[in-house]
């Protein structure tokens, strides 16, 4: 059974509870301490090899694709667009193809919002998740989940495979999932589409992850 915390008030500030008032990890916290961080430590050896300082090339890309990230957040959740007045107006010209991108997606896709933001906890397997949005597109339920990257890693799959398991745990069942991309430079944006089977092995992955996560906790102790 899934325990949902509030609906619409993101991510709880205070952290994730069980009904019993034990804390748990989230969702992110979980996929996280197991990331593959090899694609990151081979950018920022190309940057340096290129002669370019990669936290300055890191700063400015992440100003297109998270202002792309922040409007499109923003029209999802009805909410009034993110201010641009001190961004690079090249920055915002890209941001903004990327919003008009996605406009035009959702118009092909007949987009639909059924709910944002709503933080659930596991009381199975002891874990929260607040999942970006639950949608109709096509007439199907499917979760959504965006992402600022220039790529699409396993760990995305396995972050809303647990937020199925969580919808799952609360009666709810989704069909799929559309991961939404921006990317980090250009802030151009990609919609990957994933049915309910991935769905399943990203779950798979997540549980594996879950019970790493314990046993990794108490060897960190040991080691101490």
């Amino acid at each position: 059974m899934a325990t949902q915390v509030k609906q619409g008030d993101g991510r709880p500030k205070k952290g994730y509870f069980t009904a019993d008032g034990k804390r748990c990890p989230g969702v992110t916290t979980i996929v996280s301490r197991f990331k593959d961080s090899g694609g990151l430590i081979h950018w920022a050896w190309q940057q340096g090899y290129d002669g370019i300082d990669y936290r300055q090339k890191r700063d400015d890309a992440a100003d297109a694709g998270h202002l792309a990230h922040d409007m499109i957040e923003a029209d999802i959740h009805g909410r009034p667009p993110p201010d641009v007045s001190k961004h690079d107006p090249e920055l915002v010209k890209l941001a903004l193809k990327a919003h008009e991108a996605f406009r035009e997606w959702k118009s092909q896709v007949k987009l639909e919002i059924v709910e944002t933001e709503t933080p659930l906890v596991s009381e199975r397997y002891r874990f929260g998740g607040t999942f970006d949005a639950l949608a109709k597109i096509n007439g199907k339920l499917v979760l959504l989940d965006w992402k600022t990257s220039n790529a699409v890693y396993s760990d995305y799959i396995a972050q809303v495979g647990a937020y199925g398991e969580l919808l799952m745990e609360r009666g709810t069942i989704v069909e799929g999932a559309q991961l939404l991309r921006f990317g980090k430079e250009y802030a151009d944006f990609h919609a990957h589409s994933y049915p309910r089977e991935v769905l399943d092995k990203g779950w798979r992955f997540f549980q594996l992850a879950r019970k790493m996560y314990d046993i990794d906790a108490v060897l960190k102790k040991v080691a101490a």
